[in-house]
């Protein structure tokens, strides 16, 4: 393992090819960047909307450690129930404390202590809570609980949203990481006060696509302007993470690494 502790995130997994590319490609990123932590944001799993128990489970049984979601959470009935009794799973924490799931959990491993925060976007996206209040509340608990570190998937919209939870966070968290635009961007740094940021990391889905829906179809409703029944695509998958390597202190990283991979996997 590297002189400190590391995290392994890996953007939205779109649909069956997008579980495929995580089933073939996490291996070889295990032997390659030994993390000490492997999270995944599972939102568009289950046909491109949602997770099921049973893919969760699935996850789990790879090696994954904790499943970040977003605004499709709640797509699939049959994991409502799942969200509440399953510590390692978290939904955005500010959506309305009824709604089923937590938006936090704190996963341990070679004594490292990791806190996992979940959050959306408000523009365009809509969740319960105001963000920016709810983030506070949020950090704030994981870092009383005496966790070593915390990253926080933030799942929005807006870029301009995630830059500026980015610098409010900075130097409390160890990584504000992006998801939800399925595009990865070209700005990952460590911030002046030590946190690791990326505005999105990107899908683990096919690039033959338009963010993860077939093409065609996404074409048909932009020209028309019409209800389209949207379909994952099975095209040219791509697997977008990246490796936040740790530093000493808490809460504190010395690194971000993009990392974009095209496994070897048939649609």
């Amino acid at each position: 393992m590297a002189d400190g502790p590391s995290i392994l995130f890996i953007g939205d997994v779109i649909g069956s090819i997008g579980r495929q590319a995580l089933r073939a490609a996490l291996p070889e990123l295990r032997a390659e960047h030994d993390p000490t932590f492997v999270v995944v944001n599972g939102e568009n799993a289950a046909g491109g909307v949602g997770i099921t128990p049973g893919i969760a489970d699935e996850f789990f049984g790879w090696g994954v450690d904790v499943i970040t979601l977003g605004n499709h959470t709640y797509r699939q009935r049959e994991v409502w129930r799942y969200l509440d009794d399953t510590d390692a799973i978290v939904r955005p924490a500010n959506y309305l404390q009824s709604q089923p799931g937590h938006g936090s959990c704190i996963v341990e491993r070679d004594g490292v202590r990791l806190g996992v925060l979940n959050l959306m976007g408000e523009l365009y996206l809509h969740p319960g809570r105001v963000l920016f209040a709810q983030a506070e509340v949020e950090v704030e608990k994981l870092r009383r609980a005496g966790v070593d570190h915390i990253l926080v998937d933030i799942h929005g919209e807006a870029t301009s949203e995630k830059v500026a939870l980015g610098w409010e966070l900075d130097g409390r968290v160890t990584a504000v990481v992006g998801t939800h635009t399925h595009v990865p961007t070209a700005d990952a740094r460590v911030l002046p006060g030590g946190t690791a940021y990326m505005t999105d990391v990107g899908m683990c889905g096919p690039r033959d696509s338009v963010i993860g829906v077939r093409k065609e179809l996404a074409i048909e409703a932009m020209r028309t302007k019409m209800p389209v029944r949207f379909e994952p695509a099975k095209g040219d998958p791509w697997l977008c993470a990246a490796l936040i390597r740790c530093g000493d202190r808490p809460n504190r990283a010395t690194e971000i690494v993009p990392i974009q991979r095209s496994p070897n996997v048939v649609g």
